[in-house]
């Protein structure tokens, strides 16, 4: 008798626990720990930070997020560039960076590497699953994006 109420508190306590998700930050612990790194000194990592505290801050406009975006750009971005994002911004009505009037749910860089400048592919994750490619080029020696688009300026 005791075994068959010891399973059913257990059970219970579990299923309790799972509907309250207590079990879903407990499965969410349970991986292997993971690691992300970078150097200033590499675009790819630039662009990378660039993009996900961007996006972060987008997405927490109640905190003062759109005044971060606001200084994100003037650091990332170069002086002449920011100019052609407003105008682009001005016409589309969207959010350059991001070139859609959202903001996505998750984001990759993956770097196509170039020569003279870096470039690399930003693919961004919408809600519903659905993906947009940008490409973004960044100066290799001031380490500033002078371009955001769906081609970087090489045409790919």
């Amino acid at each position: 008798m005791n075994s068959k109420k010891a399973t059913r508190r257990t059970a219970l306590a579990a299923g309790l626990a799972l509907a309250l998700g207590l079990g879903l930050a407990a499965q969410a612990s349970a991986g292997a720990p993971r690691t992300v790194s970078g150097s200033p000194d590499d675009n790819i990592t630039r662009i990378a930070d660039f993009y996900g505290a961007y996006v972060d801050a987008e997405s927490d406009l109640d905190n003062g997020g759109g005044k971060l975006a606001t200084e994100l750009r003037n650091y990332y971005l170069t002086p002449a560039y920011l100019k052609e994002l407003k105008a682009w911004e001005a016409k589309n009505h969207a959010d350059g960076v991001l070139q859609a009037q959202n903001i996505p749910m998750s984001w990759k860089v993956t770097d196509n590497g170039t020569a003279d400048y870096t470039e690399a592919t930003i693919t961004l994750t919408w809600g519903g699953g659905d993906t947009t490619k940008l490409v973004v080029d960044m100066t290799r020696t001031s380490h500033k994006i002078f371009h955001i688009g769906t081609k970087g300026i090489g045409g790919k």
